[in-house]
């Protein structure tokens, strides 16, 4: 049965709320490594990495205002310090001195782990009937998966 945030017990809104967390500072660590290395990126594939790069920090920016609200309409506060999530996430800021190649494996193994966290999310929201925050990880994982895909076919 599908219930909406208000219908929650305060432990199914809890657990949720801090898995969309984790999805948070992982969303917010990989559009920064999207923005760094869009910044960063040169060689013979700088064009089409440069706007590939722009297009996963702007979705990516847009998702965390998306997961943060989604947190809010739970009850639960969004997390907004980049100190803490830095400590959250699985995925590790990068400094930008890497080779377009290296950026685009680091870039493709956060979308990886960001599909993950989110199909984690989706699990979580779905055992407690939360539809709308399943639906919302699922669309995320996908949009990951699809952006890790496109990072690998860059590789060869």
């Amino acid at each position: 049965m599908s219930q909406t945030a208000a219908q929650l017990s305060p432990t199914a809104q809890e657990a949720i709320a801090d898995a969309l967390n984790q999805s948070v500072a992982e969303t917010a660590i990989t559009t920064m490594l999207a923005q760094n290395f869009h910044w960063n990126v040169k060689g013979m594939a700088f064009g089409p990495l440069h706007a590939l790069f722009q297009t996963i920090y702007e979705d990516h920016f847009t998702a965390q205002d998306d997961l943060a609200e989604r947190i809010k309409a739970l009850g639960a506060h969004a997390e907004g310090q980049l100190s803490g999530m830095l400590k959250r996430s699985k995925i590790a800021e990068h400094d930008g001195h890497a080779s377009a190649e290296e950026m685009v494996r680091i870039l493709a193994d956060a979308q990886v782990t960001l599909a993950s966290t989110l199909g984690g999310l989706a699990a979580l929201a779905e055992s407690h009937g939360d539809l709308l925050t399943q639906d919302m990880a699922i669309s995320r994982a996908q949009a990951h998966e699809k952006f890790a895909w496109i990072l690998r076919a860059h590789l060869g």
